[in-house]
């Protein structure tokens, strides 16, 4: 397991419930695997899962299928990783309702994401986790980060340093950072988050930047934070320090073609991964009318409180001129397409539920921008799969066992009706979705769906 020791303690009285026996052996007969571990697709393959773990992947004849294996028929069928979402958000307040947290993880699941980073943490999170991974929950896999550090949690060294080690000794997978944090208090909290061996991702605070950042071993930087202040020029950059309020098309038309070339390369050296967040951010920079958004289809499965709150956030109008904004969101897809093109980790997010993501879903309207961006359909299905599972190896120190259709890997799948490498919208073609060996079928994953939209529908009319 993946749990600190305190974090299997607290949970070694649950008894497990039926969700677990629903694992057994598996086959996926005479189906196109996209291993996402290499290039293209195998066809006439036989993918094998007993207690869900993927057992044998192999042309479909020469692989032995137990006898006691449930069969799905793969043919005209293509089978890949399950999707991961690095940028979401658990409900942060204490014990939230158990049918609340249900059909989020639900929404996950019906939209084949079997992974999910939590970006704003609570002690019951930690427990969460847990029930998911021994199957007592139908859900994605867990990785907690911590509650946040920032200006007003962490006012000073000392503080960020008690938070950091408290919150190691908890068992939280990271630390998340939000604005506010001052240099010295950054530093201190980088030198004891690397001493215990927590790694730490978020947003770049302002006096910190994002080049120090970098040095100090940020590990993730979510919603391209401070990458279009870092590649503006010398001109602009001395307004900023000196205190004078920089506007947007200021910002966007001082874009130096050195830096972007440097901060590229620092990125690269740096082995930090960077969650782009980028159809959140033109929300947030764009919207003056909220309407379009609150009519989009998944806003089916949604309560009106939530619809509601969202309609509260939204600002009053654009934060520019709409050709400033153009050339805003034309400069963050650049900087993403330059970073994933020089090889540097991108993880597919979208800080759901934030400002109209409703989770699962947000995923496409996300990929749809990264797509925008020039990246390629492998690039952007790799930030979903293959580099999440290194991220989680290489700077969590957790078993990085998934993301890719491999014997060994843990049974996270998604079998499609269409190849998503010749169009990512074929993602959406769902015929079922196995997370950690646990099949969920199609017309289960519909009556979910209609299950949520009736239930916030009668929410909504007030009977």
């Amino acid at each position: 397991m993946r749990s600190s020791t305190l974090r299997v303690a607290a949970v070694l009285a649950l008894a497990p419930v039926a969700l677990g026996a629903q694992q057994g052996s598996w086959a996926f007969v005479d189906v196109t695997v996209i291993p996402m571990d290499r290039e293209g697709a195998l066809p006439g393959q036989t993918v094998v899962v007993t207690d869900g773990v993927i057992t044998a992947v192999g042309p479909s004849g020469s692989v032995a299928i137990p006898s006691d294996a449930r069969r799905i028929d793969g043919a005209g069928r293509f089978l890949m990783p399950g999707l991961a979402e690095m940028h979401a958000h658990v409900p942060p307040q204490p014990d939230p309702p158990q049918d609340v947290l249900d059909d989020i993880l639900f929404l996950y699941v019906a939209n084949g994401v079997t992974t999910i980073r939590g970006m704003l943490g609570q002690t019951y999170q930690l427990e969460l986790a847990d029930r998911l991974e021994r199957n007592e929950l139908l859900g994605p896999t867990f990785y907690v980060g911590a509650p946040s550090i920032n200006g007003s949690s962490a006012p000073d060294p000392a503080t960020a340093e008690r938070l950091v080690r408290a919150h190691a000794a908890a068992g939280y997978d990271l630390q998340k950072i939000h604005p506010g944090v001052s240099l010295v208090t950054w530093d201190r909290m980088a030198t004891v988050a690397r001493e215990v061996g927590l790694r730490f991702g978020g947003h770049v605070p302002e006096d910190v930047g994002l080049v120090h950042a970098l040095e100090t071993g940020m590990s993730t930087v979510d919603h391209l934070d401070g990458y279009v202040e870092a590649v503006t020029s010398g001109e602009v950059m001395a307004k900023v320090a000196m205190g004078e309020d920089i506007r947007l098309d200021e910002l966007v038309r001082g874009a130096d073609e050195a830096k972007i070339r440097d901060i590229v390369r620092r990125s690269l050296d740096a082995d930090v991964y960077v969650v782009p967040t980028m159809y959140l951010w033109e929300n947030i920079f764009a919207t003056a009318d909220p309407e379009p958004f609150l009519e989009l289809p998944e806003m089916r499965y949604v309560s009106a409180g939530q619809r509601e709150a969202w309609r509260r956030q939204a600002a009053p109008g654009p934060r520019a001129e709409p050709q400033v904004l153009q050339e805003f969101f034309a400069l963050r897809k650049r900087i993403l397409k330059e970073l994933s093109d020089a090889g540097v980790g991108i993880l597919m997010g979208t800080d759901s539920p934030q400002m109209f993501n409703v989770p699962g879903f947000a995923l496409y309207r996300e990929i749809a921008v990264m797509s925008e961006a020039g990246m390629s359909n492998r690039a952007i299905l790799q930030s979903g799969t293959v580099s999440v599972s290194r991220y989680v190896r290489d700077h969590l120190g957790l078993d990085g066992s998934f993301g890719s259709v491999t014997a060994g890997n843990r049974a996270d799948l998604v079998l499609l009706g269409s190849n998503p490498l010749e169009d990512l919208a074929n993602l959406t073609d769902r015929v079922g979705v196995m997370v950690r060996g646990r099949w969920v079928s199609r017309a289960e994953i519909d009556a979910g769906l209609e299950r949520l939209a009736a239930k916030h529908a009668t929410a909504s009319d007030g009977s």
